[in-house]
């Protein structure tokens, strides 16, 4: 267990340290989720009352593809150098390789939702009527609900010819039922008009049904030719 763990941190310590050199997911993302934010701002002008009912969708659309943009780039720095293959053939486990690419995917998408929360904000007019801190496990589940998945797919296109292409196509179904969640519980909690109780539990029942089965199969997507 220890060297799991082991080689999780080391595999997560080195992603975070070329992102931080390189900054190419970071940026990438950032200047997505800033075109939808200027996009839709420009497209309507809602008064406080309207944007907390579409708010949830816009933030967490803007998400979506701004994770995409990451998620793509997830796999392709293992595909260098025959990284990946190397790691195919060496004795270690494949799950600890799948959790770091996840929490790194995580960590960068938690750095977008903290830069870009402010902005929706201003943006918007927004500001809560239900329960603020309720806002925070949505974030936290509804991230981690993009990125188990994503990273899986990313993971299971990455021969593909369209690998760009296919994630979308692959992601976008599966994260339906999330992405409801997601938008009710946020819509909920802004409008103040019901419990978001029901919806967190169920993004925290999809979050573990669905991260066992990524880890369950991913050893059989990495070895895929």
């Amino acid at each position: 267990m220890s060297s799991f763990w082991a080689i999780t941190s080391a595999t997560l310590a080195k992603d975070l340290r070329l992102e931080w050199r390189s900054k190419d997911a970071i940026n990438s993302m950032l200047f997505f989720a800033l075109l939808v934010v200027v996009i839709f701002s420009f497209s309507f002008d809602p008064t406080a009352e309207e944007s907390r009912h579409i708010a949830g969708g816009l933030v967490w659309v803007a998400f979506l593809f701004a994770a995409v943009v990451a998620l793509n780039q997830t796999w392709a720095r293992e595909m260098r150098n025959a990284v990946l293959d190397a790691y195919r053939v060496s004795p270690a486990p494949a799950n600890p390789l799948f959790l770091a690419k996840a929490f790194g995917n995580f960590i960068f998408v938690s750095i977008i939702q903290a830069l870009m929360t402010p902005l929706f904000t201003v943006f918007y007019n927004l500001r809560p009527l239900g329960p603020a801190w309720q806002l925070i496990p949505v974030a936290i589940l509804g991230s981690w609900a993009l990125v188990v998945n994503g990273t899986f797919f990313a993971a299971m296109s990455l021969h593909t010819r369209s690998r760009e292409i296919m994630l979308p196509i692959l992601l976008f179904p599966f994260s339906i039922p999330a992405l409801v969640a997601m938008v009710q519980a946020t819509n909920t909690i802004l409008t103040g008009q019901d419990s978001a109780k029901f919806w967190i539990v169920l993004l925290l029942t999809y979050d573990v049904v669905f991260t066992v089965a990524c880890l369950l199969l991913f050893e059989t997507v990495l070895d895929a030719e």
